[in-house]
C-alpha cells in the first residue's frame, strides 16, 4: 500500500472528465484537504470560487466502466476552528402561508472545539445561549465523473454520487460508487462539522477538512446507485427530484445489492425489506434530493445464518 499526500492548488465546481491531479492504485491511502463551500481554506484564505469547490479528481488505476470504486473514509477532521451556517430553513420546507415568516439570509458564526469534540455557536446575536453540539464531521460531496461525458455541478447529485449531503458520509464508512469512465475520477469536498438530516437550511456547519481515504476496486461489479456500509448498516442512496423518485432509486438499489451479494430473489428481498428497512432523508435542499435506504446487518445475518 502506497501513501500519497496531496496539497490541492486548483479546485473544480463540476464533476466531470477533468485531467487527474494524482493517480492511485487499489489499496492506496490518500491524505489531502478540502476547502469549505465558499472556497475558504484552513488559514481562512479565499483560494477557490463557490459553490462547493472540489478537491481532485483522483484517478484509480485499472478502473473501467462497469466496475465499482470502493472509497473507505479513514479520517475526516476540521482543520480550522471557525465555521458558518445561515439563519433560515429553506422556505420550501414550511407551509406556503408560513413561508412569509422566513427571514432574509444572514450568516451565523460557529467554532469547533477539537478537545471537547464539539461545535458551538459563537454569534451572540441569537437567543440560543451557548448552543453546543457534538462534532460529527462529514463530506457533503463525494463522487466520480458522471456517465456519458456529462459535467455536473457540485451543487447536485445523480448516479455518480455528488452533492448528496448525507450525514452518514463520515469517518469509518465505506462507499461504493459506479465507475463510468476510465480511472473513475474521484472528487471530494463540502465538509461539514455537523449537519441535520436533510440539510434543511442549505448548509451544515461549513468548514475546511483534513481527509484520509483509501481506494479499492471491485472489477466487473456494476453498481446502479451509490452504496455504503459501516459496522452496523448497509445503505443505498438515490438522488432525484421529486423525493419519491429518489426513494425509488434507493429501494431498487437495495434489492439489487441483496440479489448480487446475498442471493436473495425479489420475493425474499421484499419480505425482508418490507419489515426491516429504514429510510433517511439525506438531502431535501439541493437540485436533486437524496434518499437513503438502510438495512441492519444483524437482521440480514440472522437470515443468512439460519
Amino acid at each position: 500500500m502506497a501513501v500519497h499526500r496531496f496539497e490541492p492548488e486548483r479546485f473544480h465546481n463540476v464533476f466531470g472528465g477533468h485531467e487527474a491531479v494524482l493517480s492511485l492504485s487499489p489499496g492506496d491511502l490518500l491524505i489531502t484537504r478540502t476547502v469549505d463551500a465558499h472556497g475558504v481554506d484552513s488559514q481562512m484564505r479565499q483560494v477557490a470560487v463557490r459553490p462547493n469547490p472540489l478537491t481532485g479528481p483522483f484517478s484509480v488505476r485499472g478502473a473501467e466502466p462497469g466496475d465499482t470504486l470502493v472509497v473507505q473514509l479513514e479520517k475526516i477532521l476540521p482543520n480550522r476552528e471557525p465555521g458558518w451556517t445561515t439563519n433560515a430553513i429553506d422556505p420550501a420546507l414550511v407551509d406556503p402561508d408560513f413561508a412569509r415568516n422566513v427571514p432574509e439570509k444572514q450568516y451565523v458564526e460557529w467554532r469547533v472545539n477539537k478537545k471537547s469534540k464539539s461545535v458551538f455557536l459563537t454569534d451572540a446575536g441569537w437567543s440560543l445561549g451557548r448552543l453546543e453540539l457534538p462534532l460529527d464531521p462529514m463530506l457533503g460531496c463525494v463522487g466520480v465523473a458522471p456517465k456519458d461525458g456529462q459535467m455536473l455541478s457540485s451543487m447536485t447529485s445523480a448516479e455518480h454520487g455528488g452533492n448528496m449531503d448525507w450525514c452518514g458520509c463520515r469517518q469509518g464508512v465505506s462507499l461504493y460508487l459506479p465507475v463510468f469512465n476510465s480511472g473513475a475520477l474521484l472528487y471530494i469536498g463540502d465538509g461539514h462539522a455537523v449537519q441535520s438530516d436533510g440539510e434543511i437550511g442549505g448548509n451544515g456547519v461549513e468548514i475546511s477538512m483534513d481527509v484520509e481515504l483509501s481506494v479499492d476496486l471491485i472489477k466487473g461489479r456494476e453498481t446502479g446507485w451509490p452504496r455504503a456500509e459501516d459496522d452496523r448498516w448497509l445503505y443505498t442512496l438515490g438522488n432525484a427530484r421529486p423525493f419519491f423518485q429518489a426513494l425509488q432509486h434507493a429501494t431498487t438499489e437495495m434489492i439489487r445489492w441483496l440479489a448480487q451479494d446475498y442471493n436473495l430473489g425479489f420475493s425474499e428481498a421484499s419480505i425482508l425489506m418490507s419489515q426491516s428497512i429504514r429510510y433517511e432523508v439525506a438531502n431535501i435542499f439541493d437540485p436533486a434530493y437524496t434518499a437513503v435506504c438502510k438495512l441492519e446487518k444483524a437482521t440480514l445475518d440472522g437470515v443468512l445464518n439460519s
